[in-house]
């Protein structure tokens, strides 16, 4: 069984230490809640319509360009987040995932890098084994509070309205911050 982090791996305001953030080597997210605002759209014909914030597909993006593999780790499997994840060119797309945990263990392994070089942002119930596994967990503003309650951050904003960009600009920050460091030396 996954223990949760203990709180003294971030400062006292709950912002991630730099050193935490700049291990990040993938960051997956959940879809419904996180780049959704948890809303399902239905249309009279029975069409399934969900609305994605193109601020949190640039973060996505930023972050590959960063060198950081994507992901996306749902539980819902709809072509509606294929077509994003298509848009998006995120490598790692799984669906239909009812062991969240199970699925980022294997993107790691197969990809050379420890669940602590992983950070992941989700919303549910369904996503809190692999919240306390990975290096770096988060939620937006808007999760339920059994998550808020075991997450590294809660972010300022909500699922579907720029959570995800927010968590990709603070790795991609203590990045620059690193950079910027190493310059004037």
């Amino acid at each position: 069984m996954t223990t949760h982090k203990t709180a003294k791996r971030l400062p006292v305001n709950g912002t991630p230490s730099r050193e935490i953030l700049q291990q990040i080597r993938l960051f997956a997210t959940d879809v419904d809640g996180v780049l959704t605002d948890a809303g399902m759209y239905y249309s009279e014909s029975g069409d399934e319509w969900k609305k994605f914030n193109t601020r949190d597909g640039m973060g996505i993006k930023l972050l590959q360009k960063a060198g950081l593999i994507t992901a996306i780790v749902t539980q819902e499997r709809t072509r509606l987040v294929a077509r994003r994840a298509e848009k998006l060119a995120i490598p790692e797309l799984h669906q239909g995932v009812m062991d969240k945990l199970s699925v980022i263990r294997d993107m790691a392994e197969r990809h050379g890098i420890a669940l602590r070089q992983v950070a992941y942002i989700g919303d549910d119930v369904n996503d809190i084994e692999a919240l306390k596994a990975v290096g770096f967990s988060a939620t937006p503003a808007d999760g339920l509070p059994q998550v808020r309650k075991v997450v590294d951050h809660v972010c300022q904003l909500k699922g579907g309205e720029g959570a995800v960009r927010e968590l990709a600009e603070m790795i991609l920050q203590s990045r620059s911050e690193t950079k910027n460091t190493a310059r004037r030396r």
